[in-house]
């Protein structure tokens, strides 16, 4: 679902390195992001995800290779590559002590707007982001949903054609992650190119037209959700029995299929499903062996994070405790 009537910009990565004294984070890593796409890096924690954002951005220098945005390469022409980007890292970067519209406001003076603009732009991104009525209210008062959307707000007042987002929704409750990814979805629907980084599975499923994961510094799977479920294994058949003497029987008539034995279980891979579960079940009856469950198991991404990287995938944590009913 990439748009072809984008205002984004592409991002192209290439021999990527970087190291961290006798630590090697990144290994010559090469991505492109398409413009108006909306492109996730997976990986485990330590993985290089946020390093890689930091370069990208013009917040670190790469020990090798280059990153260019539009066009423009990120270190001779980083100036350039400034004005067209914006940054959200995993920290909130307000002051608590101003107001949420004070933020915004400031941000803009440092943006250069001019006083007038500056503050339509802000009233602008108030109202985008549902904060109108806590805009006069210190940032101390906020919960963690409305301070990570005053500091995407804040990311958004020089219009960027580039964000970049480091793990935007860690911490959040439920509703808070689904309020932010509303926005993104909605940023990305207006061409903005957006490169988030993320350990959460389903935001990656949800939100990215492409995802690359990445593993000790090596992308090692690129594509779309669709395609990196592909790559793990076909669809499964699960056929569960009541007791040892069906189970056995199963395996005898079934040899292909992979018995989970605590279970007494039998998993069958197929890429025809339904074929499949007609055929098995006829044979069985055939045989009088009684089956007590079917189920059809189709590949996640947590299958593909497991298999590509050996981790098992991270749990959203929430320390969001706000009560308000705000998010």
């Amino acid at each position: 679902m990439t748009r072809t009537d984008t205002t984004g910009a592409e991002i192209l990565i290439r021999g990527l390195t970087k190291s961290y004294g006798d630590h090697r984070v990144l290994e010559g890593i090469d991505l492109t992001v398409p413009a108006g796409s909306v492109t996730a890096l997976l990986g485990p924690n330590g993985s290089g995800k946020t390093t890689t954002v930091s370069i990208a951005s013009t917040l670190f220098s790469a020990d090798a290779g280059t990153v260019t945005i539009d066009g423009h390469n990120t270190v001779s022409a980083a100036r350039a590559v400034r004005s067209i980007i914006g940054v959200t890292g995993q920290y909130v970067a307000i002051d608590d002590l101003f107001s949420g519209r004070e933020n915004l406001t400031l941000m803009a003076d440092l943006r250069h707007l001019g006083r007038a603009p500056g503050r339509r732009r802000a009233d602008e991104l108030l109202e985008q982001f549902d904060l109108v009525d806590a805009a006069d209210r210190a940032v101390s008062t906020y919960s963690g949903g409305m301070r990570r959307r005053l500091d995407l707000a804040m990311t958004l007042v020089s219009t960027p054609r580039v964000i970049f987002l480091d793990e935007p929704t860690t911490g959040l409750d439920p509703r808070s992650r689904r309020v932010l990814w509303d926005i993104i979805t909605g940023l990305a629907a207006d061409g903005v190119t957006i490169f988030l980084t993320t350990q959460y599975l389903e935001e990656a499923d949800q939100l990215a037209d492409r995802i690359a994961v990445l593993d000790h510094g090596h992308i090692v799977a690129e594509g779309t959700a669709t395609e990196l479920k592909k790559r793990v294994h076909d669809s499964e058949v699960r056929l569960e029995f009541p007791d040892d003497d069906a189970f056995d029987s199963a395996r005898r008539l079934l040899p292909s299929a992979r018995p989970i034995v605590e279970s007494r279980r039998l998993d069958i891979a197929t890429d025809d499903t339904v074929s499949t579960i007609r055929t098995t079940l006829n044979l069985l009856d055939a045989a009088d062996v009684t089956v007590t469950d079917v189920e059809v198991h189709t590949p996640t991404l947590d299958d593909v994070f497991f298999a590509l990287t050996g981790s098992a995938p991270a749990e959203p944590v929430e320390t969001d405790t706000d009560t308000s009913g705000a998010a």
